[in-house]
């Protein structure tokens, strides 16, 4: 245990609201009180904590952010060769440009313009604007996670559980404006009959969701959201942040042949860098003209350039083939670990981004169990796995024969014995709730 770390910790909750920026690296999600909460180096897939122990990540790889690895040489050198000949200045810097015209042909016909940001949760907000402004209409359906602006939690203004599937169960809404209730529609995964409802009950401009998260589209559900919201003339919005590039060269969407009017990319962009990018179609992304849409530091330069790095080097290798070839590899091997222990389990998620949940009421306490033991063997590890390039068979192998021997003890706690005893602080709290 790094307890360097967890004294920070304890001080930082004191002085900063939640303790952090972001929800998915608190420590109370993995292993409270133990886990090691600050890095000072990361390269690859290690991370070194303040008391400079190392570990393998096999959890999130930067909360997706770096798809190439930590610390990818090709990409940092880019941005530090840029940092010395300026990262801002009262002109515009040629790399913005650069990264917009490697955007719109990696999404030809439909991409024509691009809008950047530094964060997933801007870029959503972003796109709503501009989606409202083009469809003249407030009410939007929605179906996945979008972030953490107003817009979106006003969703759950008239009942807090709206959003339980999609996020959290039971968020608040203190300080988002009451009237914005109802112009937020959440829709289930793969219930299109759901959607077609909220459509035809209301004056429904936007239709905004992620591509595919922890289930398989079936029945034709992206071709007949395509299909509607053509024909209502609403537009739809793929928010790929998390799948854009995992997958595909580009947004997951190709993979199932479907063409939004609007997109969004996010963490895997820059490999750890802040650029997130809002991809339209022109008749639609001209309307951010009639509104006003501006932020000084979207117009820094280390986020494009490590974007136009990203991208070459991702190209260059394939590297959305490798990551989920070797995610798949992980999934087949879950079930085969499981398989052998007779061990009930739910694997979920795009290869390239898998997970699974032990069916069992104390899931919790094993997923912390989990965390608890790989912490033990120097590895960074929950229930689910942002596969990088630099995960090699290897690596993944140590992994899951460490990991072999948890869903043993994990069957022997099903079958009676204490799994209590055998954790060695709090459980972990439960993580964002997936509704595809």
């Amino acid at each position: 245990m790094s307890k360097k770390g967890q004294e920070i910790w304890a001080k930082a909750k004191k002085i900063i609201p939640g303790g952090n920026m972001i929800l998915s690296k608190r420590p109370e999600m993995f292993l409270p009180d133990q886990w090691p909460v600050y890095f000072s180096k990361a390269k690859g897939y290690n991370i070194w904590d303040l008391e400079n122990n190392k570990y393998v990540d096999m959890s999130l790889m930067g909360v997706g952010t770096n798809i190439l690895g930590y610390g990818h040489e090709e990409v940092d050198n880019a941005v530090i060769e840029n940092i010395k000949n300026g990262n801002m200045s009262t002109l515009n810097c040629k790399e913005e440009f650069i990264l917009a015209e490697k955007l719109i042909e990696i999404n030809t016909p439909w991409g024509e313009m691009v809008k950047f940001a530094r964060s997933g949760g801007e870029a959503n907000a972003i796109a709503i604007r501009i989606a409202r402004a083009a469809s003249g209409k407030d009410q939007i359906a929605i179906c996945g996670y979008h972030g953490w602006h107003d817009w979106y939690l006003s969703a759950n203004l008239n009942n807090k559980d709206k959003l339980e599937s999609h996020l959290l169960p039971n968020l608040e809404t203190c300080g988002v404006p009451r009237g914005l209730a109802n112009t937020v529609f959440p829709f289930s995964y793969n219930n299109f009959s759901e959607l077609e409802s909220i459509i035809e009950n209301n004056d429904i401009g936007v239709v905004k969701m992620e591509v595919v998260r922890t289930q398989e589209p079936t029945d034709d559900f992206l071709q007949k959201i395509r299909e509607i919201t053509k024909k209502k003339n609403i537009i739809l919005i793929f928010d790929e942040c998390t799948s854009g590039f995992r997958e595909t060269y580009g947004g997951i969407s190709k993979k199932y042949q479907v063409q939004p009017d609007m997109t969004m990319f996010g963490k895997a962009l820059g490999n750890g860098y802040g650029i997130t990018a809002v991809i339209g179609k022109k008749e639609i992304m001209e309307h951010a003209q009639s509104s006003f849409i501006s932020s000084t530091f979207w117009s820094e330069r280390t986020g494009f350039t490590a974007g136009i790095k990203t991208l070459e080097v991702m190209q260059a290798m394939k590297s959305w083939e490798i990551i989920t070839k070797n995610g798949k590899y992980i999934k087949d091997n879950w079930k085969k670990i499981a398989d052998q222990y007779d061990l009930g389990i739910d694997i979920w998620g795009i290869d390239a981004l898998p997970g699974f949940t032990i069916k069992s009421k104390n899931y919790l306490k094993y997923k912390t169990y989990i965390s608890q033991t790989m912490l033990e063997n120097k590895i960074l590890a929950s229930n689910a796995v942002y596969v990088s390039i630099v995960h090699d068979k290897k690596i993944i192998d140590e992994y899951l024969q460490i990991l072999s021997e948890i869903f043993k003890t994990i069957k022997e706690c099903e079958d009676g014995r204490n799994i209590d005893s055998l954790l060695k602080g709090p459980v972990c709290q439960s993580g964002f709730k997936r509704i595809n």
